[in-house]
């Protein structure tokens, strides 16, 4: 494992209401210097929930995405609040998202979005033995839950309205853990 370089300064460079970027003046072990910029989460975290319907049936939200200008199919997920666990953040993201909240949730893993330029991390939690419940949530529309069986998940790949790939990381993480063939080491 290569040494870590050395921080020498950070710095902003610009934000907005969502997004703020950060300088990082580095120097590698080999004592080459670069600047490198990243984007800096919230520092809350974000959570990204696999429901569990039944044993072979997860839902999804369809929901419109203005990165791409259309609507995907994916796992409900969202920021985490103040002072909030995310298994307190997945379940209340489950509730206002899905209408959902559910009695048993596992964080599985952690996953990053670009490690190369960005700080946001996600906790992959699997929710099961869910239940019906409503929270009102900030979503400008209804979302379409979707439900999709895990042993058509390879079907589900081939969709052109699925190509988030923390969605499409997190159902294999769960597919694999809930075949007893995935634990975090």
């Amino acid at each position: 494992m290569p040494k870590l370089p050395i921080i020498h300064a950070t710095r902003d460079v610009d934000h907005s209401r969502l997004l703020q970027v950060e300088q990082l003046d580095l120097e590698f072990s080999n004592g080459v210097r670069r600047t490198y910029e990243r984007l800096k989460g919230s520092g809350l975290g974000a959570v990204i929930i696999v429901p569990m319907l039944d044993d072979d049936t997860v839902l999804l939200a369809r929901e419109y995405c203005g990165g791409v200008g259309r609507y995907e199919l994916g796992l409900p997920k969202g920021r985490l609040d103040q002072d909030e666990t995310a298994e307190q953040g997945a379940e209340r993201e489950l509730k206002e998202e899905l209408g959902y909240g559910a009695h048993k949730l596992k964080i599985l893993h952690n996953l990053s979005l670009s490690p190369a330029y960005m700080t946001h991390m996600a906790h992959v939690v699997l929710a099961q033995d869910l239940y019906p419940e409503k929270l009102p949530g900030d979503e400008p529309e209804e979302i379409d839950v979707v439900p999709w069986k895990m042993s058509e998940l390879h079907a589900l790949l081939g969709r052109d309205d699925v190509t988030e790939g923390r969605s499409i990381a997190a159902l294999f993480m769960a597919r694999e853990y809930l075949a007893g063939r995935f634990r975090r080491s």
